[in-house]
């Protein structure tokens, strides 16, 4: 099974930084926001290599993911043993592009890995996003294959008042991912979908759970994409093709924990993901603590950490 990440887009939200630097290839601690995505899409043990969707205008993202000998050699010779293995390792990820060098959409960015996906279930990874633990993916492969193989996307609760700013689900409880009781907003539900609607008016919304942007979905989902009309902003959206899914598939949903993930979409998310993986290191605690001064560092010590 193959894994797919869009990463065409501009990073307009970073600008002027992301001038001449990709975003997703901004930092968080030590490795690339993408390097994080492409192994957590890689802990799932069915996904075999994964495909970026990257723009001609990025090249250092493939450039980032290729062998890098005379930097290894280098570092060896001055003893820097961890930092060369390090490097060979993102050099030798199982990383595949394909390129969408026109804004058309989350849909036709997904739609442009079709010739690596085939006719096989794939996953969907946004590449702003990434889920530290690993377990999201995993569960979406759990709950997939206790339904016979179909779609399941993970979604997560969210204040009723921002429900319009977001892609949001309908349907019913169905289960959970352990068997235990949930209610139909609580971490591990799974729900049986009867519907998805983009952006829905607050007084309009089926639920408050909406997309977090994972997705394990059928290959019948490329077929859609191929004969999908624009939507929203005159883009080919993902969303769309999901809705007429379900005319024709089931879908499930299994709700998470929204703060499982590190949101790195926007200036403000990124430097708190930084914040919430350098306390959650212990490597890097007392450095970042230290680097704060005083009176941050005192805010931040009683901070929520991953």
């Amino acid at each position: 099974m193959k894994a797919v990440i869009p990463a065409a887009g501009l990073g307009t939200r970073f600008l002027p930084a992301t001038k001449d630097i990709p975003k997703e290839l901004l930092p968080v601690l030590d490795k690339p926001v993408i390097q994080r995505v492409v192994e957590e899409a890689l802990a799932v043990d069915a996904v075999d290599s994964v495909v970026i969707v990257n723009s001609h205008e990025k090249p250092s993202i493939e450039a980032y993911f290729s062998p890098a000998p005379k930097l290894i050699a280098h570092l060896l010779s001055h003893g820097k043993d961890a930092l060369a293995a390090a490097t060979e390792a993102a050099g030798e990820l199982p990383v595949a592009f394909v390129y969408q060098d026109e804004p058309l959409g989350l849909g036709h960015a997904v739609l442009q890995a079709a010739p690596e996906v085939a006719d096989e279930p794939f996953l969907v990874l946004l590449g702003d996003y990434f889920i530290p633990s690993h377990e999201v993916n995993r569960t979406l492969a759990q709950v997939s294959a206790e339904h016979g193989g179909c779609s399941v996307i993970a979604v997560a609760p969210v204040p009723h008042d921002q429900v319009s700013r977001y892609g949001i689900v309908a349907g019913e409880l169905a289960g959970s991912v352990d068997g235990t009781p949930k209610g139909i907003e609580e971490p591990g539900a799974v729900l049986k979908l009867s519907g998805l609607v983009e952006k829905p008016p607050a007084d309009e919304a089926p639920t408050n759970l909406f997309i977090v942007g994972r997705y394990l979905l059928t290959p019948r989902v490329m077929v859609l994409l191929a004969g999908q009309e624009p939507g929203a902003g005159g883009e080919i959206q993902l969303t769309d093709a999901l809705v007429r899914l379900l005319e024709e598939e089931e879908m499930y949903a299994v709700v998470i924990d929204v703060m499982e993930g590190c949101d790195t979409g926007t200036p403000a998310a990124w430097a708190g993901t930084n914040a919430r993986m350098a306390l959650a290191d212990p490597t890097q605690r007392e450095a970042f603590l230290e680097a704060l001064g005083p009176v941050a560092a005192a805010v931040c010590a009683t901070a929520v950490t991953l």
